[in-house]
């Protein structure tokens, strides 16, 4: 009985991969790998010759007789593009799979955008929220953002160049002008981590252009406010917030959760 080891590659920079996890690449039988012509590249260049097969998600499911068949003589590696295979990448169904048929399943743990974007937030590391992609769909997106808006511990998630400002822009209208960092090409030559403000981070792309994969890292939701603010605090936050282009609607809920009153008040407040 073979054991299906879940090893992870870089996520840009070579140097990054470990000693086991080349020697685990070397000695197996079979890797599965999301996209093989890719990993043909990082084989070449550390010498490995290990046969491939393709494992990514529209063959997911029709390839697991076909591993588990190779599981059977011998141990398989699964690998995705980057990081650890099976997080935001194909894996979970095969590791299921492997445990039922009664394989071992072992992770050779290493490079991970998350961990790597997490601990150079400057943001909370002690607890957070692996969210994965934030759906593509703004309806979606929004909804998702919104179930977190008194969520304490910190977010962390993927995305894609394509929708980084639209996804800054709704994560500031659901969650606030929170504390963010935007790590992007992680490990790689134009490595980035912009801190500050989402509307900071917001202007900051807006003005260099997107390009590269992304990670953001935002602050949890604050403890609430021991003191209620007083009306004419909270009046100067609506007028300031409407100004900046923000729906009174959205501008209300987000005081709402820092100044102890509610959302109906700080709407209802006279204008």
């Amino acid at each position: 009985m073979g054991a299906l080891y879940l090893v992870a590659t870089p996520i840009g920079n070579l140097e990054d991969i470990t000693a086991r996890a080349l020697r685990v690449l070397r000695e197996v039988n079979l890797i599965a790998a999301e996209d093989t012509r890719h990993t043909r590249g990082l084989l070449a260049h550390f010498d490995i010759h290990t046969p491939l097969t393709s494992y990514f998600e529209h063959n997911k499911l029709a390839k697991l007789d076909v591993i588990l068949a190779a599981l059977e003589t011998g141990d398989v590696a699964l690998v995705s593009d980057a990081g650890m295979p099976a997080l935001s990448d194909p894996g979970y169904e095969l590791v299921r799979a492997a445990l039922a048929a009664g394989h071992d399943v072992i992770p050779i743990p290493g490079p991970s955008a998350i961990t790597a974007a997490l601990a150079a937030s400057g943001l909370p590391t002690d607890a957070f929220v692996y969210l994965g992609f934030l759906p593509r769909k703004a309806g979606e997106r929004r909804r998702l953002l919104e179930s977190l808006r008194a969520e304490p511990r910190t977010l962390v998630a993927f995305e894609s160049p394509h929708r980084l400002l639209e996804s800054l822009t709704a994560i500031r209208e659901t969650l606030g002008d929170r504390r963010i960092a935007v790590a992007r090409e992680l490990t790689k030559m134009f490595e980035e981590i912009y801190r500050g403000t989402v509307g900071e981070a917001h202007a900051h792309f807006s003005a260099k252009g997107v390009a590269g994969e992304f990670t953001l890292v935002i602050a949890g939701a604050a403890e609430s406010p021991k003191e209620r603010w007083d009306a004419a605090r909270v009046r100067a936050e609506l007028d300031h917030l409407i100004a900046a282009g923000m729906k009174r609607k959205d501008a209300a809920k987000q005081i709402a959760e820092r100044s102890g009153w509610s959302v109906r008040e700080v709407y209802g407040l006279d204008r």
